[in-house]
């Protein structure tokens, strides 16, 4: 990684820019040319790219009740059973985000509130490609549970052995998912954007991915498809002091540069000393990951930051505004409440990202590429729409007719104001 001494919060912010993508607009053109054929040719086009892209010849795009089952009992027991503990815990954290209706009287006569009322019909996409995400299951599955969507469609690519992964079959089974289709890629944000013969329309689709999956799904947000955020490469931000232990700075930003090429790891620091031992930590690290070559990749486009307070680095992570953002200092909770912008913080020198990715609680599909600024990661209120409600009685509708004419007058919607004199009148 490459250490830099840090001048001004622009200048900084400037020179750790998120990688851009390479070759955007030829990808672009090919999601383009890949929602239009799914559009056009439905079920042909999955399987002919099923075959293209994943080297899979499909004889049907569904998977069926008693498939689901047998993939689900090839689990083993030991994963079976780390699945249902982190099921327990992100259920938990996630079943008191449904919120109770409450009437609030504004007025005498008139109540207004609020109900959450559950999209009916949502589609989660799942990686397979690399490695089966499970855990992005758990995600968006459990969430989804709780507010009581009525359709889930999940889509995710085939393994080599032309059927479901069983682990994604069993997380399926725990949340309920019976609608489970072999499609990956852009093709399958197709699937479920505009339907097919086999694969249901969605109104809103959630779930991470590829370059692919990503353009994709902001191309058919535009065609008036929801989806969950505007997602990118995965990043981590570490905040470590002279108290932090650089294996474990050292590891937390390896375990997140594994994810990809694209993958942007950043520290910051106050003093050089710990900026050297962490950096020398990572290459020695490096050596023993399996996927280093990916790691090192996106070690190229990662700083270690010398910084002279830890009040500035927090202010250099506030502008950054990263997807993942870990406190290693002396003081974590206390500097914890400075944080406005990050996706899912880990405080501490023993709350490593990996827990939340896995099994803490908290949900891991997260704003990225800055957007942290303004979006938060996917929660029950994600799956579901708040409708407001007001009922007034004729005593209420008086009291507030005078305040609503006069606005309406002045607003020269007569037609408005007509609706509230008519029934004064009558």
């Amino acid at each position: 990684m490459k250490i830099i001494q840090h001048n001004t919060i622009a200048e900084t912010i400037k020179i750790i820019e998120r990688p851009a993508q390479k070759n955007k607009e030829e990808k672009i053109s090919t999601v383009k040319s890949i929602l239009q054929n799914v559009k056009t040719n439905g079920d042909a086009a999955l399987i002919k790219y099923t075959a293209e892209y994943d080297g899979v010849q499909l004889a049907d795009l569904a998977v069926l009740p008693h498939q689901i089952t047998a993939a689900a009992a090839l689990i083993p027991i030991p994963l079976q059973t780390a699945i249902d503990i982190a099921y327990q815990n992100i259920y938990k954290f996630h079943e008191p985000q449904l919120t109770t209706t409450n009437s609030i009287t504004t007025m005498e006569g008139i109540s207004c509130y609020r109900k959450n009322v559950a999209i009916q019909k949502v589609g989660l996409y799942i990686p397979g490609g690399t490695a089966p995400l499970f855990s992005t299951l758990l995600m968006l599955g459990i969430p989804a549970q709780i507010a009581g969507c009525s359709s889930v469609v999940l889509c995710t690519p085939p393994n080599n052995n032309y059927v479901l992964h069983p682990a994604i079959a069993y997380t399926a089974q725990l949340c309920g998912i019976t609608q489970i289709y072999l499609c990956g890629g852009a093709q399958a944000v197709a699937a479920m954007a505009y339907g097919t013969a086999t694969i249901p329309q969605v109104h809103k689709i959630f779930g991470p991915g590829n370059q692919y999956v990503t353009i994709a799904k902001q191309l058919i947000q535009a065609n008036g498809v929801a989806i969950d955020m505007p997602a990118g490469p995965s990043e981590v931000l570490v905040i470590a002091d002279a108290y932090a232990k650089a294996t474990y700075v050292a590891a937390d930003l390896l375990a997140q540069a594994e994810h990809g090429a694209d993958s942007q790891v950043i520290c910051i620091t106050n003093t050089t000393e710990k900026a050297t031992e962490i950096n020398n930590e990572i290459h020695k690290q490096l050596a023993a990951l399996s996927r280093k070559e990916i790691a090192a990749k996106a070690l190229e486009n990662s700083y270690i930051i010398v910084v002279d307070t830890i009040t500035t680095a927090m202010e250099l992570s506030n502008n950054y505004a990263p997807e993942h953002l870990i406190i290693q200092t002396n003081n974590a909770i206390a500097i914890a409440n400075d944080v406005v912008n990050a996706g899912s913080v880990f405080v501490g020198a023993y709350t490593p990202e990996s827990v939340g990715d896995y099994a803490s609680g908290t949900n891991h599909v997260l704003p990225t590429s800055a957007y942290a600024n303004a979006y938060s990661g996917v929660s029950v209120d994600s799956f579901v729409k708040k409708i407001t409600f007001q009922h007034l009685t004729e005593i209420g509708l008086q009291n507030i007719a005078n305040t609503v004419v006069t606005m309406a007058t002045a607003e020269g919607l007569n037609a408005h104001a007509n609706a509230v004199l008519q029934r004064l009148n009558n």
